[in-house]
């Protein structure tokens, strides 16, 4: 390949912020990195995204280590990435909770997804050695399921498909917090190359509607108070309507893929060309929304030859 993906240079370590974005609730970001939540109940922890390996896991219970000492017994997932999930084993949880299709997808992709990945992201999968296998969850619902950490309750849910089309959110009512995956992410490209470009606009508005007052995004900081919220969701939105829109055009006409890349570079760069992981996100955003705009329901599963002949492709 004539270039590599942007991510494949991204060797620096990211500086790691552990913020509480409600009582007993915290967000652990990482400049654009995936990030993580921590729910603390009366008795136990749950974790929400487990991170990409055990290694990078156990920074995230560093933090949880410096504000509880109490066990970590569930882990939520909020889709099937590996970036996400690999590094579930760390945790010890009694639990492993996704939506049943998560789990599915889990099945159907999962190693192709963590054998493309660990090309794309490699300081993300230092440490890979640890990972014992592909992560399953021990429980799995449909819509809706909720937990009690004692007292507090947890709702976990599916509103509607966007980053995947499995993807879980995860509500606290006693504070009003939502942690939402990467249907959200702040000052952060969105990764949308299994997405569902038609119904994550709908999807956002679903999450508008429980009126959050702090949210854990996928990506970026930690959304702490309505406007910042609300900015977030927004933005979110424009970066997906702004990809979407120009190659529905160019296929409508005919075009192809490289012009499809041409259009989103145009109708995005100046936006969001600042904004993390962008660069390393475009190809597979613009190869997704090429297929859905051609009727094609169920993205296509990545695997390493295919992100290589996908590049090609719009190298010219």
């Amino acid at each position: 390949m004539a270039k590599a993906f942007a991510s494949q240079g991204d060797l620096e370590e990211k500086t790691v912020s552990f913020t509480e974005v409600g009582e007993g609730l915290y967000a652990f970001t990482a400049e654009g990195d995936p990030n993580t939540g921590v729910i603390i109940g009366d008795d136990s922890v749950m974790i929400v995204e487990a991170q990409a390996t055990p290694r990078l896991a156990r920074k995230v219970i560093e933090c949880v280590r410096t504000v509880t000492d109490k066990p970590i017994s569930h882990v939520v997932l909020t889709h099937y990435h590996a970036v996400r999930v690999l590094g579930a084993s760390a945790y010890g949880a009694r639990e492993i909770i996704m939506s049943e299709k998560a789990a599915a997808m889990v099945e159907e992709r999962g190693q192709e997804d963590w054998d493309s990945e660990f090309g794309r992201f490699p300081r993300l999968f230092q440490g890979h050695e640890e990972i014992p296998g592909l992560t399953r969850p021990t429980t799995t619902f449909s819509d809706k399921m909720t937990v009690y950490l004692g007292k507090r309750r947890v709702d976990i849910m599916t509103l509607g498909r966007a980053h995947t089309a499995g993807d879980a959110v995860i509500w606290v009512p006693d504070q009003e917090v939502m942690f939402t995956g990467d249907i959200v992410e702040y000052h952060s490209a969105c990764y949308c190359g299994d997405g569902h470009f038609g119904d994550w606009g709908g999807t956002l508005d679903a999450i508008a509607a429980y009126k959050p007052k702090s949210i854990a995004p996928g990506r970026g900081d930690a959304l702490v108070g309505e406007e910042m919220v609300g900015k977030a969701i927004a933005a979110t939105r424009d970066f997906v309507d702004s990809t979407y829109a120009p190659v529905a055009r160019i296929v409508a006409r005919g075009g192809s893929l490289k012009e499809a890349w041409d259009a989103v570079r145009a109708s995005c760069d100046e936006k969001f060309g600042d904004y993390a992981i962008y660069e390393h996100c475009l190809p597979f955003n613009v190869a997704r929304a090429y297929d859905e705009a051609r009727g094609i329901d169920t993205p296509r599963v990545w695997t390493a030859e295919r992100d290589r002949e996908m590049w090609e492709d719009l190298q010219g």
